[in-house]
Formats: structure tokens, sequence, C-alpha cells
């Protein structure tokens, strides 16, 4: 599967394989994994001089069964930016919600780390990358702060959390 000009390794083959998941964009056009980091790409290479934040963040609603939003924002810091995102429905409704919220960040982390790696393998591109999650020191979610900064930090990545979560929070959020 190529991907800029070159051939991905086998092992990355098997990453993108479990993300066939369509992905959307606001307008509601649908693009696959590798038409994403291809839109990524091109979006970073018309401006490199210019700073850039891949920001991924996930979040989620009960309506019957539990739906999983994530998104993958590319900000081009002070001049705007692009946003994809994707839908993933559970069979069962998961009520508990630190359960669920879990469930988001490991979605988040997953993610993240295939975006990363993908991404990583064009040493021209630069860019900063944060993974959002939906909690904050208010609200019910608040005595899994630590724990959550700890789990994402500990995957090797920058966290935010609410209110500059936007990712999750903010931009997954309109589409659960």
């Amino acid at each position: 599967m190529p991907l800029n000009g070159r051939e991905l390794p086998a092992f990355c083959l098997s990453l993108l394989l479990n993300y066939m998941d369509k992905f959307y964009s606001p307008q509601g056009k649908s693009f696959t994994y590798e038409q994403l980091l291809k839109e990524v790409i091109l979006f970073i290479k018309k401006d490199p001089e210019k700073h850039y934040k891949i920001i991924i963040g996930t979040d989620s609603a009960n309506h019957g069964t539990t739906d999983f939003v994530s998104a993958i924002v590319i900000y081009r810091v002070g001049h705007g930016g692009r946003f994809f995102w994707r839908r993933i429905t559970t069979k069962n409704k998961i009520i508990n919600l630190r359960n669920r919220i879990y469930k988001e960040v490991m979605m988040s982390l997953k993610l993240a780390s295939e975006v990363l790696f993908n991404l990583s393998q064009d040493k021209n591109l630069k860019f900063d990358f944060e993974v959002h999650v939906d909690i904050g020191s208010q609200g019910e979610t608040r005595t899994m702060l630590q724990e959550i900064i700890g789990m994402v930090r500990g995957s090797g990545f920058e966290v935010k959390t609410k209110p500059e979560s936007y990712g999750a929070s903010k931009v997954a959020d309109r589409y659960t």
C-alpha cells in the first residue's frame, strides 16, 4: 500500500487494516485511513514553515448502544486547521462511566500510536503531537484525572485535559 510515494512495510499495513473504518471530513466526505494520512501530509507540506499540532481525541455517548467518535485534528497554529472523525458503535451500551472513559482513552492511544508511527515515516514533516482526553478537574471524571494523565504520558504522549482538550471535548463531541 503506497503512501507518499513509498511502500508501507508489512507490519504497518497490519496496523492499517484495523482502521478500515471510514473517516469523515466536516463536509461529510469519506476517507480511508490511507487517504486521510495523505490529506494530513499534503496539508502540512502546503505550508511547511508553519508550526503544526496533530491532536487525537475521542468522546462517547450512549444511545441504546455506545458510540465512540475519534477525531484527528491538524492544527496549523495561528492559521486554522483541518479535522477528520470516525464513529465506532459498540453492540452493548457501556453504562459505567469509568469503563467508558478508559475505552475512549485506549481508542485514542491506539489511533495516536498508528498516526504518529505513519506520519513519522516522512522525516520532512515537523509537528507536535497531543492526545486530548474528555476529563477534567470538575465533574464526575475528576477522580480519574491523575491515573488517565499517567496512562497517556506513560504511553509517550503529551496529554491535554478539560478545558484544553478540545480535540475530544469539542471536535469529537460534536459527532457523538
